[in-house]
């Protein structure tokens, strides 16, 4: 009877969690718009607004720093109160963000509403999502991880051809407002249904790499360890964020975002693919990591970035060519949302898992500076995009290569202490 009841219990957790998991990606999904569809509004914003490409550039600045430099106490928070309401209220002034965005009459306005609303609700969803998967999933942390990261990774790919459309036939206004209150009430509904794992709900143990330990937040940030995940992670989101929010710009300056590639313009056509592979990178290199480790997955994915951004700028002529390497350069990018968050954990344990990540996800808003409104300066100063690229791809292949010969035996010695 004991033998029933135990397995009974264990295929009742195994659901549960992956239902958790499913209402962890539709909450993903919902607040992935802001980020990845904020490039369709930036012509016609610099058009209504007068403003240079950089000083608009400032409102996607302030969505991500927003996301990320409170995401430590926003993960704090759900540690300490739970993560039902905290993350539904998250869906909820996301898009509250594009709602009052939609009225938006200044810069400043827009600023204090898509830059706001949006930052801070973006941030409280992906650092609690996130960080209740790895408490769900011990025994697939990277897999888990990278599933909900697919969520706001390709989220927008279920809305993107439809606010292109409806931009071009209503306007960016009223785009704002109706994908605003339909995001916002999708990623509340599923967000009322989230819970913390308790002591009755019997998961796998972790891998016997990873920590069993909680580590606090202040001892994390006293480990070296911990600062070179922090600045390998900011380097790979520069170049990210930067092809992210600049696109149309930069497609615009190569002549190719207009030109129809298999019977669709190519920026939306990239935009597309991109949100596909942007999504299947997460859980894909976060399952390879499961099995091959961490690091060594870091190496190829950072490194098979640099290469196809390189591509990318080389064919940059060729609308075709351009559109499909776009595709690669995002599956070489969005999976630094399963290893990083993962790789931290094995470390320093789950205890304090929200939290923790929520200090390493600062690194996405340093990113977003340089890879935002500094890119779009510096591209405005040397009046090329080259130089911007070049750099991107210099941070890349660092990046990869510090995977193998810093990160691994660094991280190998801290555990074995």
């Amino acid at each position: 009877m004991t033998t029933v009841s135990g397995v009974s219990s264990a295929q009742s957790a195994a659901s549960t969690r992956w239902i958790q998991l499913v209402l962890g990606l539709v909450a993903m999904m919902s607040i992935s718009s802001p980020q990845y569809g904020w490039t369709f509004f930036t012509k016609s914003l610099q058009d209504s607004l007068g403003v240079q490409l950089s000083t608009l550039q400032v409102t996607f600045t302030i969505l991500i720093v927003l996301q990320t430099f409170l995401s430590p106490l926003q993960g704090f928070l759900i540690d300490k109160f739970g993560a039902r309401f905290l993350i539904a209220t998250g869906c909820l002034l996301s898009g509250l963000g594009w709602i009052t965005a939609g009225y938006a009459t200044s810069i400043v306005g827009l600023y204090f509403t898509y830059g706001l609303f949006c930052g801070i609700g973006t941030g409280i969803v992906y650092v609690g999502v996130v960080g209740l998967m790895v408490r769900w999933f011990p025994d697939r942390r990277g897999f888990a991880t990278g599933v909900v990261a697919a969520g706001y990774g390709f989220g927008a790919l279920l809305t993107n051809n439809a606010v292109y459309n409806m931009i071009a036939a209503s306007g960016y206004q009223h785009t704002l407002i109706v994908f605003g209150i339909i995001l916002g009430i999708v990623g509340a509904a599923a967000a009322l249904a989230l819970r913390l794992p308790t002591t009755d709900d019997a998961l796998p143990p972790p891998p016997t790499l990873a920590s069993g330990a909680g580590k606090e937040p202040a001892e994390m940030l006293r480990s070296p360890v911990f600062w070179l995940m922090f600045v390998m992670m900011t380097m790979m989101s520069t170049g990210g964020l930067m092809i992210i929010s600049q696109f149309s710009a930069f497609s615009r300056d190569f002549g190719v975002a207009s030109v129809t590639v298999f019977g669709m313009a190519a920026l939306p056509l990239a935009a597309n693919i991109d949100r596909i592979t942007n999504g299947l990178t997460r859980p894909f290199f976060g399952w390879v990591s499961d099995r091959i480790g961490r690091e060594n997955t870091m190496a190829i994915a950072f490194l098979l970035e640099a290469a196809s951004v390189t591509l990318m700028v080389l064919f940059r002529d060729n609308a075709l060519v351009f559109v499909l390497l776009s595709g690669v350069v995002f599956f070489g990018w969005g999976e630094i949302f399963s290893l990083f968050p993962s790789t931290l954990t094995d470390t320093f344990g789950a205890k304090h898992a929200t939290t923790n990540y929520g200090l390493l996800y600062i690194a996405q808003g340093i990113g977003s500076v340089l890879g935002g409104p500094l890119a779009a300066v510096l591209r405005e100063q040397t009046g090329s995009w080259l130089p911007v690229f070049a750099i991107i791809i210099a941070m890349d292949t660092l990046t990869g290569i510090l995977a193998l010969i810093a990160l691994k035996p660094m991280r190998r010695a801290y555990m074995g202490r």
